[in-house]
């Protein structure tokens, strides 16, 4: 859970979600109280909420017109975020399974790029970066870890 907030919200954004008290908070409030830019809180509480981990409302000042942000964090939503960004790279793993089952790649010796046979071919297996020969590359390793790598997904989901 905590490398998934880390990659939402950066490990300072992580530090901050650790200082903040529970229920409402005012970001302005809690950057007095636990002395950090305001901006780097607001923002981290914006990603948040970009990712359905917090809420806010807002309230006018009658006499400056000036907005404050109150803010509740919902940490009962992580788990639903968590499966949500399992799924999307468990799809994402399947669609570079079939990519690469269903390929065929020519690479150079200096690994500039891998060329798809098509590309390969219009280039006459000439590496258009460094001018070395493109030699067929076999994938089988790749599409192995690819394959295992969905199976171990699939059966932690199914424990």
């Amino acid at each position: 859970m905590r490398q998934y907030l880390v990659k939402i919200i950066g490990a300072d954004g992580v530090e901050i979600l650790e200082k903040l008290p529970d229920g409402e908070i005012v970001d302005e409030i809690v950057a007095e109280e636990i002395e950090m830019d305001i901006n780097v809180i607001r923002k981290t509480l914006f990603k948040l909420h970009e990712n359905r981990l917090a809420g806010y409302r807002r309230e006018r000042n009658p006499d400056t017109g000036w907005l404050t942000y109150h803010w509740t964090l919902y940490p009962e939503n992580i788990d639903k975020r968590l499966d949500i960004e399992f799924d999307r790279l468990l799809d994402n793993l399947k669609v570079r399974l079939e990519f690469e089952e269903n390929g065929v790649f020519y690479i150079c010796n200096h690994k500039c790029a891998r060329f798809l046979f098509d590309v390969a071919s219009e280039t006459d297996f000439i590496c258009p970066v460094c001018g070395d020969e493109l030699v067929y590359q076999d994938n089988d390793e790749i599409v192995d870890k690819l394959s295992e790598r969905i199976s171990e997904m699939e059966y932690a989901v199914r424990k």
